[in-house]
């Protein structure tokens, strides 16, 4: 079964990896490496063992676009959306053997040194067949 592993973030986290100034002190460069190292050896130990589909880091929402309809109208809105805190920041998809296992390899994705950080692990449908509604 296929899971993805969604991570989420504000436009403030990214303002602190890019060093600019919020109510968080910005991450130094070597801090920022440490960060892309810890991943890049997350998904290369997920590749080994045969359990990556894939993943990607997402552009901050300062880059995102919204499109909904509002009255028979489409209406896009550029971000960041002030109602909205948290934006997904990153996925990883992965093929193992169980629920439990797929939450076991998205607990190395929660940041220790961040209280309350969260990621969320969902199952992805792989066909009509197994929608469960």
């Amino acid at each position: 079964m296929k899971y993805m592993i969604m991570l989420y973030g504000s436009q403030q986290d990214y303002d602190v990896l890019a060093g600019k100034p919020t109510g968080k002190p910005a991450m130094t460069p070597e801090a920022v490496a440490a960060m892309h190292a810890y991943m890049e050896s997350f998904h290369q130990k997920l590749a080994e063992s045969g359990e990556l589909v894939g993943g990607q880091g997402l552009t901050a929402p300062v880059h995102a676009r919204r499109v909904q309809l509002q009255g028979g109208a489409l209406v896009v809105t550029d971000g960041p959306y002030p109602e909205t805190q948290e934006v997904l920041a990153g996925y990883t998809i992965v093929e193992c053997a169980s629920f439990d296992r797929a939450t076991e390899i998205a607990a190395g994705l929660v940041n220790p040194d961040d209280e309350g950080a969260y990621v969320d692990v969902r199952p992805i449908e792989g066909g009509w067949d197994e929608l469960e509604l």
